[in-house]
């Protein structure tokens, strides 16, 4: 599996751009960088989009990238695929012919060029030889993460927005993860706040790794507030996980 980090901030900032993990060039795991870093060429080779949760920061490259589809005259469909109250709140609050078409009936009412794909908990989808299973995480609006699953065994959990939970890792006990892509947005004296609004911290991410049954062969950061990125940082290097890496805008991982 190969994993283009089109954006991994917390926010953002010049330099610095919101979630976005393009997977082997096809697949995109939520669209908040997906205009800003890719070309024509690369945004239309992306045909499904699975969003963690629908805050902006993690959507907001969809309206664009379906406007370009259809400014471009190229007829590309994409499927953006979720949980059903993450799928409901992008109809109702972004693709509504207010704040932007809907392209479900664009160009005509039988040819689309966006479906929405709505998953269950737990309840795998089976896409270019991969199986990719939703499983719920703990934020501040209905969030999951997705485990991502290759024919040769190889796995990554990518967390997406999170803040403190033991239901995800016991349903994910049995799975043997060569990648886990999870956020800390806060420093540690920020826990209070980052509490609150479902993220994590330095110290709180280091409690979510003890609730697992074993470590993950590499852990990789995102997610960090640009405002707090050094404090973070060095928070992270703090807590002694050898293979624990700081993930940045632009750069490729290979998992496995």
């Amino acid at each position: 599996m190969k994993i283009k980090v089109l954006g991994c901030s917390g926010g953002e900032f010049p330099g610095r751009n919101p979630s976005g993990f393009l997977l082997n060039d096809t697949i995109l795991f939520d669209a908040g960088s997906l205009t800003k870093a890719l070309d024509f060429k690369g945004q239309f080779k992306v045909n499904n989009i699975f969003i963690t949760h629908a805050h902006l920061d993690h959507v907001i490259g969809i309206p664009f990238l379906l406007d370009n589809i259809t400014v471009g005259n190229i007829w590309h469909k994409v499927n953006i695929i979720s949980i059903s109250s993450v799928v409901k709140a992008i109809k109702k609050n972004i693709l509504n012919n207010s704040i932007w078409p809907d392209f479900t009936v664009i160009p005509d009412i039988h040819h689309g060029i966006v479906s929405f794909i709505k998953l269950k908990n737990g309840q795998p989808v089976k896409i270019d030889n991969l199986s990719i299973t939703p499983y719920k995480v703990h934020h501040s609006v209905p969030a999951v993460g997705y485990l991502i699953e290759d024919r040769r065994g190889r796995a990554l959990f990518y967390s997406g927005d999170t803040g403190p939970t033991s239901s995800t890792w016991r349903q994910l006990k049995d799975k043997r993860l060569n990648g886990l892509i999870i956020e800390a947005s806060f420093p540690n004296e920020l826990e209070e706040i980052a509490l609150k609004s479902g993220h994590l911290t330095p110290n709180l991410l280091k409690k979510e790794l003890s609730k697992m049954g074993s470590l993950p062969e590499r852990i990789y950061v995102t997610h960090l507030k640009p405002q707090y990125f050094k404090t973070i940082r060095l928070q992270l290097r703090k807590l002694g996980f050898k293979n624990l890496k700081l993930l940045k805008d632009g750069e490729t991982v290979k998992i496995g």
